[in-house]
C-alpha cells in the first residue's frame, strides 16, 4: 500500500495544477469521506467510524457508524448509517430525535443544514444548532426544495446538489430563522457534490470524480463566481472538502490529499 501511495504521489505532483501543491495528508486507512473546518478537520473510515484529526495523527472519536461528518461553526455534527442525526458534546456524540438527515453540514453561520433520504432540504435555526447538547427533538424548517447535498458558508450562501446533478445556489440562509433568500440554478459544470469553505471560496466534484473550483468569487462579487476550472488530479476523487487554504481530497483508493493553494 505504501509503495502504491508514493507512485501516486509522484504522479500528482506532475499532474496537479500550478496553483495547488498537492501531497499526502494523515494516513488513514481507507478513507471515505472527510470535512474541514474553523481549522478542524473530521473523517470517516471504509468501516465508517468518526475520527477527528490531531497534528498528523487520527483520533477515533466513537464506535458509531456514520455516513457522513461535518465540523464548522455549528460544531460537529454527523448522520449515521441509520440517518439519525448526532451532536458532539463534551467528548461524545449525542443522539437527537426529530427528521432523520443522510447529510448534514455545519460550516454556515451557525445554522446546521441537510437533507433527507428522500433528497428534501431543512434548516436547523442556530439558536437550535449552538444549544443542543441532547435533550428535546430538533425543531428542522423544510426548505421548500429537493437537494441531494447540500453545504453553506458564512460569506457566501448555501450551496447545493440536486438528483440530476445540477447545482443550486442561494445568496442568504438566514441562521436565526433558516429563510432562504431563493435558489438559483448555476450554469455549467454537473457535479455530484459541491462544498464551499468559511471564506466562500466554492469547490465541486463531478460524477466521474473530477475536481473543480468556482471562479470569479472574490470581495464585492462573492456570488455565484463566472464559471468552473478544473483543478487536475492524479487521480479520481469521491469527496473533498475546503478550509483555510487546504483542499482536502479523498480518492477512489481512499488515499487523503492534503493541497495548498498558491495564492
Amino acid at each position: 500500500m505504501k509503495a502504491i501511495a508514493a507512485i501516486l504521489l509522484v504522479l500528482c505532483h506532475l499532474a496537479v495544477s500550478h496553483a495547488w501543491n498537492c501531497d499526502e495528508g494523515p494516513r488513514l486507512y481507507n478513507a471515505r469521506q472527510l470535512d474541514a473546518g474553523q481549522g478542524k478537520v473530521v473523517a470517516l473510515d471504509r468501516n465508517n467510524y468518526p475520527y477527528f484529526l490531531i497534528g498528523s495523527s487520527w483520533r477515533r472519536l466513537s464506535s458509531i457508524r456514520f455516513r457522513h461528518l461535518s465540523v464548522g461553526p455549528a460544531g460537529l455534527w454527523g448522520s449515521s448509517t441509520s440517518n439519525i442525526v448526532y451532536k458532539y458534546v463534551a467528548g461524545n456524540f449525542v443522539q437527537s430525535r426529530g427528521t432523520s438527515m443522510k447529510q448534514v453540514d455545519a460550516g454556515g453561520d451557525d445554522q446546521l443544514v441537510g437533507v433527507t433520504t428522500s433528497n428534501q432540504a431543512y434548516c436547523l435555526r442556530c439558536s437550535s444548532a449552538l444549544t443542543y447538547r441532547g435533550a428535546g427533538s430538533l425543531g428542522w424548517n423544510y426548505l421548500s426544495r429537493s437537494l441531494k447535498y447540500y453545504t453553506c458558508s458564512p460569506k457566501n450562501g448555501c450551496w447545493g446538489v440536486d438528483t440530476s446533478n445540477r447545482v443550486y445556489f442561494t445568496r442568504t440562509l438566514n441562521s436565526v430563522n433558516c429563510g432562504a433568500s431563493g435558489w438559483t440554478q448555476v450554469a455549467g459544470q454537473r457535479m455530484s457534490m459541491v462544498e464551499v469553505g468559511t471564506d466562500g471560496r466554492v469547490f465541486g466534484l463531478t460524477p466521474g470524480g473530477d475536481v473543480y473550483q468556482r471562479a470569479g468569487i472574490y470581495t464585492g462579487r462573492p456570488y455565484p463566481g463566472t464559471s468552473w476550472v478544473r483543478v487536475p488530479m492524479c487521480m479520481r476523487v469521491r469527496h473533498l472538502s475546503y478550509d483555510l487554504n487546504n483542499l482536502w481530497v479523498v480518492s477512489n483508493s481512499g488515499l487523503i490529499l492534503k493541497c495548498t493553494g498558491r495564492y
